[in-house]
C-alpha cells in the first residue's frame, strides 16, 4: 500500500472576490503531469529502466515548470488587485496563499528535498506515546506548509491497521488529504541505500549540509522510558549512513537547577531545524531558533537561551 495524498478539502464557505473571475479560475488548480505519447513505431519496443527513469524525470520537470508558472501568475494577479483597490488583502490573501501553498507542496513532490519519517518502531510504544507522535507529525506537516521551499515528505512503515494510523486520522483534521506520501514500505523500498542518511543523536558524524541527492530519515519514536540508541540500531539494521545535528559544534551546556542536559529532540523539532538551515544556510541560526531551552543547551556565544517551543518529548 502506497498512497500519496495530495489534495485538500475545499472550505464550505469562500470569500468572493470583487470583479476577478479570472483569479477565481486560477485558484482552482489541478496539478497534473502531462501525458507523454509514445513515439510512432516505437510502441512495441521494450524500454530499459534507464529510459523509463529519464522519461519520468522529464515528466516531473514539465509538471514542476507548469506549477511554477501558475504560482507566478497567481502572485501577479494578486498584486494587481491590491494595487487597483478592487479587493482588500484580507478578502482574498487567505485563498490565494492556500492555492500557492498547494502549488508549492505539489512541486516539492517533483523537485523538493526528500525526508522520511521512519515509523517502524511504534509497536513498542504506549497509547499515550502514540498520541504524542501523531501530534508531532501534525506539527511537522504544518511547518512544511509554511515555508517557501517545502520538503517532499514520506511517512514510511505506516500500516493502515496500525494504532498510529488510526490516531493520526482521529487527531489530525485532514490527515488523509495531507500532501505527502504515506506508505507501509520502508525507506529502502523507495530509495537506494547509498542515498539515505539516517539522523540519530547517537551518530558520530555531524551533519554539515542538506543535499538534493540525499534522502534524510527521522526515527519516529516518542520514548518516555529512555531507551537509548534505538534509532542508531535501526539505522544499523538498514545498513545506511548516519548523522546527527551539529549540536556539539555550535552549542554549549548551560547550568540549570536540575543539571539536565539532553540532545534528544522530537521529530517536528528536528525538522524545524532542518527547514531553517535550508532557508538560511546557518546551523547557528537554526539551532538558536528551534532548540528547546529546557534541554540545557544554548548556542555558543549567545547571551540568552533560544525561544521556547511546544514539543519537547524524546524521539530516537
Amino acid at each position: 500500500m502506497s498512497a500519496g495524498m495530495a489534495h485538500t478539502k475545499p472550505e464550505a464557505s469562500e470569500v468572493q472576490l470583487n470583479g476577478t473571475p479570472e483569479l477565481m479560475d486560477l485558484l482552482h488548480i489541478d496539478v497534473e503531469t502531462d501525458a507523454v505519447d509514445p513515439k510512432p513505431g516505437r510502441e512495441d519496443l521494450p524500454c530499459s529502466r534507464n529510459v523509463l527513469r529519464k522519461q519520468r524525470h522529464w515528466e516531473k520537470q514539465v509538471a514542476a515548470k507548469k506549477s511554477r508558472r501558475k504560482e507566478e501568475k497567481l502572485r501577479r494577479k494578486m498584486n494587481r488587485e491590491l494595487e487597483s483597490g478592487t479587493g482588500t488583502e484580507h478578502q482574498f490573501t487567505k485563498r490565494v496563499m492556500k492555492a500557492i501553498t498547494k502549488e508549492r507542496l505539489a512541486e516539492a513532490r517533483s523537485t523538493g528535498l526528500k525526508l522520511c519519517v521512519d515509523l517502524s518502531m511504534t509497536d513498542c510504544m504506549s497509547d499515550k506515546e502514540i498520541s504524542r507522535l501523531a501530534g508531532q507529525l501534525r506539527r511537522l506537516y504544518g511547518s512544511n506548509k509554511k515555508v517557501t521551499r517545502p520538503f517532499h515528505l514520506f511517512l514510511t512503515d505506516l500500516r493502515e491497521d496500525s494504532r498510529l494510523y488510526r490516531e493520526c486520522v482521529r487527531m489530525n483534521d485532514g490527515f488523509l488529504n495531507y500532501t505527502m506520501d504515506i506508505t507501509d514500505e520502508s525507506c529502502l523500498d523507495l530509495f537506494p541505500p547509498e542515498s539515505v542518511i539516517y539522523l540519530t543523536p547517537d551518530a558520530e558524524e555531524a551533519l554539515e549540509s542538506v543535499d538534493a541527492d540525499k534522502v534524510y530519515v527521522l526515527g519516529g519514536l516518542v520514548d518516555e522510558s529512555i531507551q537509548k540508541k534505538l534509532s542508531l540500531s535501526r539505522a544499523g539494521e538498514l545498513s545506511v549512513r548516519t548523522a546527527r545535528l551539529p549540536i556539539d559544534e555550535y552549542m554549549v551546556k548551560k547550568d540549570n537547577v536540575k543539571n539536565f542536559h539532553s540532545k534528544i529532540l522530537a521529530v517536528n523539532q528536528v525538522f524545524d531545524i532542518l527547514l531553517t538551515f535550508c532557508d538560511t544556510g546557518s546551523w547557528k541560526e537554526a539551532l538558536q531558533m528551534w532548540f528547546p531551552p529546557g534541554k540545557g543547551y544554548v548556542v555558543a556565544g549567545s547571551d540568552s537561551p533560544p525561544p521556547p517551543t511546544t514539543e519537547t518529548h524524546r524521539v530516537e
